[in-house]
């Protein structure tokens, strides 16, 4: 246990690239300093995306006792859920569990929803840049979307798959990059960040091993009921990943074998994009405390505690 030292930090952070185990580590540490999890994954917002978004809620049983988690199945697929509701949302869940003197463990991958809260972008209503605009009609999809690519690693490709929704949302980028003011205005949290590290070819071998698992455990008819559910294919290949190469396998669009090889790449591409964002966060003065991922769960949250102890005796 901690002992107290969770006075000095209202929240702690769990990051780190997809099939790292940020869900058990950050479930076992809720248990011992008594917190909560809030998910900072995009697409785990979604009901019934379940396998294909890796909620393992399972994970959230510790000893006969179920975690509490927060921003998990709150919409249902096909609403376009996005960073700033992600921002609204968080901080009615945050203010709730720290009324109730209870940690709050912000865990999860999606680097744009992570900074939302740690840098504190301002809930703004972003205004129509016309000027931006023209200047954009002039460019090629394929400049533009390496642009949006540039400010965070697309996870949900629904803005690039429409051309104004790809400038909108480039121009949302701009606006905040040119008016970094509206940072002040979000409630500054003191918070402490946990990462996990592997090697990248251990974090390979994770995801293909994850993957298999996923098949054979059903990812595919989740896919398939959500299609029955009335969800056209292409606003299932908008979530990306798994979504988009499990619809073009359903419909008949690729094999089995070009589905699983494409995917498994797709998601090697996507956990090196995150280590990419989670760097960028370093140069830009985050400090992030990287734990060994092959220390069994106990051991991480034995590491976890030591840092903060020593953090607060000086």
């Amino acid at each position: 246990m901690l002992n107290g030292q969770e006075k000095k930090y209202s929240m702690i952070v769990i990051l780190g690239p997809t099939a790292t185990g940020k869900t058990a580590l950050a479930v076992q540490l809720a248990y011992h300093v008594d917190g909560e999890v809030i998910s900072a994954d995009s697409r785990q917002v979604y009901r019934g995306m379940n396998l294909g978004t890796g909620k393992d809620i399972k994970d959230y049983d510790v000893r006969e006792k179920r975690i509490p988690y927060h921003l998990i199945d709150i919409v249902d697929p096909g609403y376009e859920y996005n960073v700033y509701e992600f921002q609204r949302d968080f901080l009615k869940v945050y203010n709730d569990i720290r009324a109730r003197d209870k940690m709050a463990i912000l865990c999860g991958g999606s680097g744009m929803y992570l900074e939302a809260v740690l840098k504190g972008y301002h809930l703004v209503k972003v205004p129509v840049n016309q000027q931006l605009r023209k200047e954009m009609e002039q460019r090629e999809d394929e400049y533009l979307i390496r642009e949006l690519e540039s400010f965070s690693p697309l996870h949900n490709i629904t803005d690039i798959k429409n051309r104004k929704r790809l400038i909108r949302a480039l121009e949302i980028q701009y606006y905040y990059r040119e008016h970094p003011d509206l940072l002040t205005s979000f409630p500054e949290i003191n918070h402490i960040i946990f990462g996990i590290r592997f090697d990248r070819q251990v974090i390979r071998q994770r995801i293909t091993q994850r993957l298999k698992m996923r098949l054979s455990n059903g990812m595919i008819d989740e896919v398939r009921r959500l299609l029955d559910k009335g969800i056209s294919p292409d606003k299932l290949k908008f979530y990306g990943l798994e979504y988009k190469y499990l619809t073009q396998y359903i419909i008949g669009e690729i094999n089995y074998n070009d589905m699983f090889q494409r995917l498994d790449s797709a998601i090697h591409q996507f956990a090196k994009r995150q280590m990419t964002w989670f760097r960028g966060m370093e140069r830009g003065g985050f400090r992030i405390h990287w734990i060994d991922g092959h220390l069994k769960t106990a051991g991480k949250v034995g590491q976890i505690e030591m840092i903060i102890r020593m953090i607060e005796n000086g």
